[in-house]
């Protein structure tokens, strides 16, 4: 096959948001010699020095949009199984067709994760019919009701992201939120997690679909589902893939600081001020998009070089 992400990716161009800011940003910085603040800067800007990188890309049709994310959501896929998250026939994203808002991306049932392609993709309508795409494998259609209510929930949600990945199973039998133990949990700071602290078995019913979206609420971008797993969105695959690759290894980190706890050590959490104040910094979808850019290039190196499937 020809190497993911590689130079048959469509030619994109990009733009990130409050670039004028950053132009502006950028040549006070020149001037003064002086970082980016948070006053005037993203963190994308910010740990960049103020120099425009690129954020979410802009397409010039919908045709060159749905490649790049079909491509990027195989590319997820592939990232999340070298992460340890495959579990059977369980888990499953969801994209946001960019040209029909009703209709939505998902990947086949009994597929293995690292061997996705985006043309093995299946193409769901809102009554769970498919109507493009790969039409030799079903969807799962537990995934089909959880990403459908989701959708239909939330117009700014164009991916989700749900596995039964190992630290998150384990955490989810405390059906409780992380605590604010170190920076990068702080992404899931405030409203932005949730904890769904229902289990009625495997979702083949619209009613508990349903109550999972409504649990997420209108700004979560992360949930703990009890005796579950993890469920993260976002305005991108790319997005709401590295939230999830956060949320998972931010359930170990927990996991791992309780057990330091039991011999009597005192754990120190962030204050909520600087919790506050770093969630705000790294939360917006162009940073979100560009923390999951370095998974990807590795696993096109790998696929150019013959070491990937």
């Amino acid at each position: 096959m020809a190497p993911l992400l590689g130079n048959d990716s469509p030619a994109v161009e990009y733009t990130t948001k409050d670039s004028t800011k950053t132009a502006e940003t950028k040549k006070a910085q020149d001037n003064n010699n002086t970082p980016a603040t948070s006053s005037t800067s993203n963190a994308l800007q910010a740990l960049s020095q103020g120099v425009t990188l690129p954020g979410r890309p802009v397409f010039s049709d919908h045709e060159k949009a749905r490649a790049h994310m079909l491509e990027h959501m195989a590319g997820a896929f592939r990232v999340l199984a070298r992460h340890n998250c495959v579990e059977g026939l369980s888990g499953h994203i969801s994209l946001r067709d960019p040209e029909n808002p009703h209709v939505f991306w998902t990947n086949p049932l009994g597929v293995h994760f690292a061997l996705l392609k985006p043309e093995d993709m299946v193409l769901l309508n809102e009554d769970g019919g498919v109507v493009g795409g790969n039409t030799k494998h079903p969807a799962n259609a537990a995934g089909f009701l959880i990403h459908r209510a989701l959708h239909m929930a939330r117009a700014d949600v164009n991916a989700a992201c749900h596995f039964h990945s190992p630290h998150g199973k384990a955490w989810s039998t405390f059906a409780q939120p992380l605590e604010m133990l170190n920076q990068d949990v702080t992404m899931f700071y405030g409203e932005a997690q949730a904890v769904y602290g229902e289990f009625g078995g495997v979702v083949l019913k619209e009613e508990e679909s349903l109550a999972l979206a409504n649990a997420l609420g209108p700004k979560g971008k992360g949930m703990i589902l009890r005796n579950h797993g993890l469920l993260t969105v976002g305005s991108t695959v790319d997005e709401a893939a590295y939230l999830f690759m956060l949320m998972e290894r931010s359930c170990q980190i927990q996991l791992e600081a309780d057990a330091a706890a039991a011999s009597g050590r005192k754990k120190v959490y962030v204050d909520d001020e600087a919790a506050k104040f770093t969630f705000e910094m790294t939360s917006d979808p162009d940073s979100l998009y560009a923390e999951f850019q370095p998974y990807l290039q590795y696993e096109a190196a790998l696929s150019a070089r013959g070491l990937a499937p």
